[in-house]
């Protein structure tokens, strides 16, 4: 706790006012106090800041739907991209198990008398996308930054449309293999970029809900492209795999031009000065008439006053400064989080219907079995948002692990004796499980929590690395898994749930004494937490405040005026 100065001879800081130490409550240093103070203007910024804040912090759920009725609107419109991506992973994936798809592109291997890619070639294909990603991450990380989300969006958009052409009319595997990766880069922008928004263009209580319909969307895509593979699965020419490619060309089109139409995020306008194109920005996300207590002066002020507090904290805005500082720990939470999407055993949702198949399932009753399975997704997905306002992010997360540590221990144990028709459905069922678990905890979650963690400023460059952290596991499940579950390979089958639960236990370890609860917190708030180096599992029970130092503060206006002080509230999350 840092010793009050004595103003009495000199008072280099004329606006700054002693008082006493916020027992329990995590606040701002007195230095950084000092600095922000003389900022022309700060007082008012910070007058306005505290009652926008509060007036956040307050807004239910129904509040802040009937408020931000535009920004759910324009955030859904833009995580529909993430559809695309969602289709298309699954598509080839289960195309390894498709008969057509099989029959042109593998080789007949006759102790199953069936046609299968070589592992060396499925790992290829499935990490072409992942190396597209990693690079189409990288450069959003840079492009978004400087020209803002929405132009972002559409060249990416554009550029999908066009690489389709190639997965269309591939004649063989190399021309495939190049289509994945060159579609893989718009994917990288797609993934980072419908997160972010989401984030910043709705209030906190909304912000779990439309980060994690991110989720859903992969799920639809998922849906989707079962449902196409299923309604193909008995025929046997080439446009029984080329017309599930052809469908992602519907996509693009119609959600550019709604890209085109969405007001840019205020965070980002925030960010480069442009504080009127903020505001009105802000306008157009509201409907300001359904709540009196709304201003959009206040609201902007609060960005602005969390913008000054980050840059007093981090100066930069560098993939580097990611691994500065406080940051150091915020990354490390994004990274890991996302990551335990692609170590917890999800590969079994990916290579569903192929490994049904080498389970002993007809190729018809593999498909029923993955549709039933994204559609327990989506219920999961859409039953998170209920059970994060209950339990939060890190209850849900944490928990979730250890249920699905749990399934893929059962999953492997079943998987040791030989193969039965009742044991392939005990796994198939087991498998639907933990895909509904999946995606009522870990899944959605995960999303969330991505978008929460980092600190504004550095918010879509954590999120590249830790999306990219995800690819680059991703990219290792895709060379592993096929030689696991081929029986030309290791022929593991589901004995591979041995395997994903020793790790699934770990990350179980990790997030019990390492994740965070970011539940009802501003992003100052998270801020001065992470500053204060709280620990995670204090971080539900712990006051904060960006609008007081340890023994000094900065009076805001009203204040200064003679009026009751607004500073002195303390906002709690249980």
């Amino acid at each position: 706790m840092a010793t009050a100065i004595d103003y009495a001879e000199k008072d280099p800081h004329p606006n700054i006012i002693e008082d006493g130490p916020l027992d329990g409550v995590a606040t701002v240093s007195d230095d950084r106090v000092r600095r922000m103070s003389v900022i022309p203007g700060f007082e008012e910024v910070t007058d306005a800041a505290i009652a926008g804040t509060e007036v956040e912090k307050n807004m239910s759920i129904m509040d802040a739907f009937k408020l931000y009725p535009k920004a759910t609107g324009w955030s859904i419109l833009l995580s529909t991209t993430i559809v695309m991506e969602g289709y298309d992973v699954i598509l080839l994936n289960n195309l390894f198990g498709f008969p057509s798809f099989a029959a042109r592109f593998g080789n007949y291997d006759a102790s199953t008398q069936t046609y299968q890619l070589t592992p060396s070639w499925q790992a290829g294909l499935s990490c072409g996308a992942n190396v597209g990603e990693i690079l189409g991450l990288f450069i959003t990380g840079i492009i978004a930054d400087r020209y803002g989300y929405r132009y972002t969006l559409i060249g990416a958009l554009a550029l999908v449309t066009a690489f389709i052409f190639l997965l269309f009319f591939a004649e063989n595997l190399p021309m495939l293999l190049i289509g994945e990766i060159l579609c893989g880069i718009p994917w990288g922008v797609f993934q980072t970029l419908t997160t972010t928004y989401a984030a910043e263009v709705t209030p906190v209580a909304l912000r779990a809900i439309l980060t994690t319909y991110v989720n859903l969307c992969w799920v639809f895509g998922q849906l989707i492209a079962s449902g196409v593979l299923r309604s193909f699965v008995t025929q046997n020419d080439d446009l029984a795999w080329r017309i599930p490619y052809a469908l992602q060309w519907m996509w693009p089109l119609p959600i550019a031009i709604g890209v085109f139409l969405a007001p840019e995020s205020p965070w980002w306008l925030v960010r480069k000065g442009r504080i009127e194109a903020a505001k009105h920005s802000l306008t157009r996300l509201t409907s300001m008439k359904r709540d009196s207590n709304f201003n959009a002066d206040d609201t902007i002020a609060m960005m602005v006053h969390t913008n000054e507090l980050e840059q007093d904290i981090t100066r930069g805005t560098s993939y580097w400064d990611c691994f500065k500082g406080i940051n150091l720990r915020r990354t490390e939470i994004t990274c890991i989080v996302w990551a335990a999407q692609a170590l917890c055993g999800s590969a079994f949702m990916g290579y569903s219907s192929y490994f049904y198949e080498q389970a002993g399932l007809p190729s018809e009753k593999a498909f029923d079995m993955t549709m039933a399975q994204f559609g327990l997704g989506a219920i999961g997905t859409i039953g998170s948002w209920f059970a994060m306002m209950v339990f939060g992010r890190r209850t849900l997360y944490v928990w979730g692990l250890g249920i699905l540590c749990v399934l893929v221990l059962i999953i492997g144990i079943l998987g040791t004796p030989a193969v039965t028709t009742s044991l392939s459905w005990a796994i198939g069922s087991l498998l639907l499980i933990y895909t509904f678990t999946y995606d009522l905890t870990v899944g959605p979650v995960c999303y969330s929590l991505v978008a929460e963690i980092p600190s504004t400023r550095l918010r879509q460059k954590t999120i590249v690395m830790a999306r990219n952290f995800y690819n680059f596991w991703g990219i290792i499940n895709y060379i592993w898994t096929p030689y696991m579950l081929n029986p030309t390979a290791w022929n593991w089958g589901a004995k591979t749930g041995f395997f994903w639960s020793g790790i699934c236990f770990i990350l179980f370890l990790w997030t019990f004494f390492r994740l965070p609860e970011p539940k009802g917190r501003t992003y100052g708030e998270l801020d001065i937490l992470f500053e204060n180096k709280v620990s995670a599992r204090k971080f539900a029970k712990t006051d904060a405040t960006q609008f007081h130092g340890d023994t000094v503060r900065l009076p805001s206006v009203s204040e200064s005026v003679g009026r009751k002080a607004s500073y002195d509230h303390k906002e709690t999350v249980g």
